[in-house]
């Protein structure tokens, strides 16, 4: 094999691994979220995550890795993967598992699109028309024609903002990989959800903000911290060491391959989502997102297809591929 077949291979194991991870990390949280504050669970998350995260750093060569040539860019990562679980974490507190999920999975999409003037990859016209498909099954399961939705609108929208925000943080995962290792991203990463979780429980976490509310997205975003039930230590652990596999795994991906490749295997978190939210919560989705996710799916499909075309052909370019 060659070497670009080689870190492709090795970028589609580390997505695979990521998705399975993502899909227990939303089960515990949405297994939590009744009685929970979101910020409260996002730090015990990354607390436990950066004990195991910090560990692989020494193993993988030391402390010393740690220092970054361009701290601010690594911050503004970190900045976006907060915002993106945040939003997501909120939505997932009301809305079914596999809708939350399929509903995020408009994150490929953006990110096959940003690849274009962010990373000068090229994205041809079959590539586009997927995303273009793609992006009306999003707009399916949004049912803007429907009036008697049973969630807020503002819900069905959190997991598309958090899709946004989670692209163009793998888009900068991409131009910060050549000097950092998947380890060191990954330390960022739960140091900023660390921080911003611990000044959002100093300003929120009495509760005072989840007074009145009657959303229950606001009510997990905005509750008092308590302390945590003996039979739930278990759970929040998994979580916290969970988080460690995702950040490294998704970390290590997109170092690897390029978005192109990697991002259509992220859409095995699909079915596994509807899986998951039929043996823990008995959810089954119905017409709509079904619909949706088919065409989210299968546009997925056709960009991985036509990037493995791309692949095999031999691409005529004016210089060497600038790799970041």
């Amino acid at each position: 094999m060659s070497t670009e077949a080689d870190n492709a291979a090795k970028g589609i194991a580390f997505i695979l691994l990521g998705m399975v991870a993502i899909t227990i990390n939303d089960v515990l949280i949405k297994f939590l979220s009744g009685g929970y504050p979101l910020h409260q669970l996002v730090f015990i998350r990354s607390g436990v995550g950066l004990v195991f995260i910090l560990a692989l750093v020494r193993l993988e060569g030391g402390w010393h890795m740690l220092r970054v040539d361009r701290p601010a860019l690594h911050i503004l990562r970190g900045v976006l993967v907060v915002v993106a679980n945040m939003t997501y974490f909120a939505a997932l507190a009301v809305l079914p598992l596999a809708e939350a999920v399929a509903l995020f999975f408009v994150a490929p999409l953006f990110i096959t699109l940003l690849s274009i003037p962010l990373l000068r990859e090229r994205v041809g016209p079959w590539r586009l028309g997927a995303v273009a498909v793609g992006f009306v099954g999003v707009l399916v399961m949004q049912r803007p024609w429907a009036g008697d939705l049973n969630v807020p609108r503002l819900v069905l929208l959190l997991p598309v903002v958090a899709a946004f925000t989670y692209a163009l943080m793998q888009i900068l995962t991409r131009r910060l990989g050549v000097t950092a290792k998947a380890s060191v991203l990954a330390v960022w990463i739960q140091s900023v959800f660390l921080v911003v979780s611990a000044l959002f429980g100093l300003v929120a976490g009495d509760g005072r903000f989840a007074e009145g509310a009657e959303n229950d997205s606001l009510i997990f975003l905005f509750r008092a911290w308590i302390w945590p039930a003996q039979a739930d230590w278990g759970l929040l652990a998994l979580l916290g060491a969970n988080s460690a596999v995702i950040g490294y795994s998704l970390s290590s991906a997109y170092r690897s391959a390029d978005a192109g490749t990697i991002a259509p295997f992220e859409y095995v978190a699909l079915p596994l989502a509807i899986l998951a939210g039929w043996l823990v919560f008995a959810e089954l989705p119905g017409p709509t997102v079904w619909l949706g996710t088919a065409l989210i799916g299968g546009a997925g499909l056709v960009v991985f297809l036509r990037e493995r075309q791309r692949g095999r052909a031999p691409v005529t370019r004016a210089g060497p591929r600038r790799r970041y």
